[in-house]
This record gives structure tokens, sequence and C-alpha cells, in this order.
């Protein structure tokens, strides 16, 4: 990789692709972090063993990437401080929401891929949607790849507009996973289980299910019909969900959270 890696902002998204290099042997030594909470510096410190400081300044000028992990509101106040330090490098935003086209006009380059990870990355099971900005080479390209890689799963899409459907599907995915498993934790208990045991065989069916489905040829409608039995306890179910318009209300769903990582982009992009 070209040069030491900087991140701005060392939460949790930070924490998981930092924890994955260091897996994949890059040194600790060119790893550095901008965080201006004295508690989560120190927990990067005695974690990773890495520096951390609470404010950018001529140390980052050797990087030659730049992460950036910070919240949609403070990442145009942040971009502004940091400039100056970072005129040479390449710009990983992991930043929800934030458009290529603010981020490269805040920070005066157009080196800037934009990526919308998902928090699986913590275990390294994420998927991770990227877009680059035409500034962007193949080996800058090659070079985000090998740092999303240690954190799961990645694609790259043409159309940065397409990151919104990214955030709807996979960005906020996860939460709708555990609240089907809520859900079905909670109906289970109701039917006489225990709720550690209702968990259990929660889980254990979300990711049996995945992994089928991860390897199998199939699509899930196909996968599903072959555990509908015409009425079957599974059809009893799917067609009581079909009733209520769990389908279409969970359709709709989506595209409300696509709506608003639109609308985080026009309020924090400006």
């Amino acid at each position: 990789m070209d040069g030491d890696i900087a991140f701005i902002g060392g939460g949790n998204m930070a924490s998981a692709i930092i924890n994955g290099m260091l897996e994949q042997g890059y040194p600790r030594d060119q790893i550095a972090v901008v965080e201006p909470l004295a508690e989560t510096r120190d927990k990067l410190k005695g974690h990773f063993g890495i520096a951390a400081q609470d404010a950018p300044g001529p140390s980052l000028e050797t990087a030659g990437i730049v992460v950036w992990a910070v919240k949609p509101q403070t990442f145009k106040e942040a971009a502004l401080q940091t400039r100056f330090h970072t005129r040479s490098a390449l710009h990983l935003s992991v930043a929800a929401g934030i458009p290529s086209s603010s981020i490269a006009r805040w920070l005066s380059s157009e080196r800037v891929v934009r990526a919308m990870p998902n928090t699986p990355a913590l275990i390294s099971k994420g998927i991770t949607a990227l877009f680059a900005r035409p500034g962007v080479s193949d080996n800058d390209q090659y070079q985000v790849g090998q740092i999303i890689r240690t954190t799961g799963e990645f694609l790259w899409v043409d159309n940065e507009e397409q990151l919104d459907a990214v955030t709807a599907i996979s960005g906020s995915g996860p939460a709708y996973v555990y609240y089907f498993m809520e859900a079905m934790t909670a109906a289970g208990a109701d039917m006489g289980l225990t709720r550690e045991q209702a968990y259990k065989l929660t889980v254990a069916t979300f990711i049996g299910a995945a992994e089928l489905a991860r390897s199998s040829n199939e699509p899930p409608e196909i996968l599903r019909q072959r555990v509908t039995s015409k009425g079957g306890t599974t059809h009893a179910a799917i067609t009581s969900m079909d009733e209520d318009g769990i389908r279409p209300g969970f359709v709709r769903a989506l595209h409300a959270a696509r709506r608003r990582a639109q609308e985080l982009g026009q309020e924090f992009g400006g």
C-alpha cells in the first residue's frame, strides 16, 4: 500500500477496518487516527497499539490514504480542518449519505471513493458497496479494495445514486434481520419455549437460510417455495403475512430508508 493510512474518526467502523488490516499484517506504526474523544483514543491505543491524536496536524502529510469515518454532521468541519495536511492523499469515505461531490469540494481533491459498509464488518462478515469519482485511478481502486476486503465482501457501483439504495438494502439491512429475530424470539416464548431456546433456534435459522441461499444457484422465490407445501405450516404462516401486507409494507420501508439517505446527503452535503 502506498504510504501510511490515516483514519479521521476512530469509532466502530474505523476499528473494524483497523482490526482487519492488522490481522492481514499491515504495520501498526503506519496507521494513525484522529479522534477528538479521549476515551476512544485510549481504547484505540490500548487495543491496537496505534497512534491516536485529538486533532489533525502535519503528521497526516505522510498518509497515502485517508479513511473518513466521521458522523455525517461533523464531516464538513473535519474536512476543512484536515484538507491542508492531506493534499496528495486518496480519500475513502465510510460516512453515510455525504455525496462525493461535497467531499471533493471540501477536500479540494477528486481522488475520492465513497463506501457504504454495514455492521457485520465488525466481524469481517460485512458487505460494502463502493463508488469512485473520475479522479480515482485503477491503482487507487485496487488499494481501496485491499482495505475493504479485510472487513468482508465488496462491490463497485457505477452510479453514485445507487449508494442510496445500497444504504436501504445492506447498510440498514442488519437492523431488519434483528427486527424479525426479535419477533421470532418473542413468538417462540409465547408458544412455550424459553427465550434462550427461541433465540438460539432463530439465530441458527437465519444463519442456515443465508448460507443455503449463498450456496444455491436458485433464487429465493424457489427456495421459499420448496419449504412451503400447500396446506402446510409454512403455507399458513406465509398466507398470514400476505394477508397482513407484510411484503409491500417491507418494500415501502426500504424506500423510506432510501429517501432518508437522500435527505441526509442534502442536509449535510452543502
